[in-house]
C-alpha cells in the first residue's frame, strides 16, 4: 500500500460546487480507497492504495462527476512526492515570513523553464515565481488578491496550496 494525496480542484469556492469532505471520504471507501482522511474543506484527500496515481486520477474525477453532476480535476501524488514538495520548497524565508503568501503550484504536467518565464513576466516586484521539480512555487509579496499571477501556467488544470497545507499534508502522510 503507498500513501498518497489527491489535491481535488475548485470545490467549495464561494458556495459553488459543493463536496462535503464527509461525503468525499465516503466515495473514496466506495471506490477501494483505504483510510481516507480530508484536511479542510478545500478538496485535500489523504489515502492509501496500490493503485498508480494516474488511475487514481481517473477514478475519482470519474466518481465525483457520478455522485455530484460536475466535473472535478483531481490530482494524485504518492507520499514520496509530496514530502518531496514539502523539503524542496525553494523560498524558505518566504515560508517563515508569510507561509499563507507562498503556494506550491501543480498541474496536470510538469511544470518548466517557459511556465517560470510566462509568470514571471507577470510577476510584480514583490512576488517571486521559482520551478522546482514538476512544481512552481509562488510567492506572493503583495498578498495573492493583488496578484496578475492567476491560478495556473498553462491551459491545463493547475491547483495551489499554500505552504502550511503542504506541510500540513505531508504530516499526515507521514502519521
Amino acid at each position: 500500500m503507498t500513501r498518497m494525496v489527491a489535491l481535488l480542484g475548485g470545490i467549495n469556492v464561494g458556495g459553488h460546487r459543493k463536496v462535503p469532505m464527509a461525503e468525499l471520504r465516503a466515495l473514496a471507501e466506495a471506490i477501494g480507497l483505504e483510510d481516507p482522511r480530508t484536511y479542510v474543506a478545500s478538496g485535500n484527500l489523504v489515502f492509501a492504495s496500490k493503485r498508480p496515481p494516474a488511475t487514481l486520477e481517473a477514478k475519482l474525477e470519474e466518481a465525483l462527476h457520478k455522485r455530484f453532476g460536475f466535473k472535478v480535476d483531481v490530482l494524485v501524488r504518492t507520499a514520496a512526492q509530496w514530502r518531496g514538495y514539502a523539503e524542496g520548497n525553494p523560498l524558505p524565508d518566504e515560508a517563515k515570513g508569510k507561509p499563507n503568501w507562498l503556494m506550491l503550484l501543480i498541474g496536470k504536467r510538469d511544470a518548466t523553464d517557459a511556465d517560470v518565464a510566462a509568470l514571471s513576466a507577470k510577476a510584480s516586484a514583490n512576488e517571486k515565481v521559482v520551478r522546482s521539480d514538476d512544481a512552481l512555487w509562488l510567492y506572493y509579496g503583495d498578498g495573492a488578491a493583488r496578484s496578475k499571477l492567476g491560478g495556473g501556467a498553462g491551459k491545463e488544470f493547475w491547483t495551489a496550496r499554500n505552504h502550511n497545507t503542504v506541510l500540513k499534508l505531508n504530516e499526515m502522510l507521514e502519521a
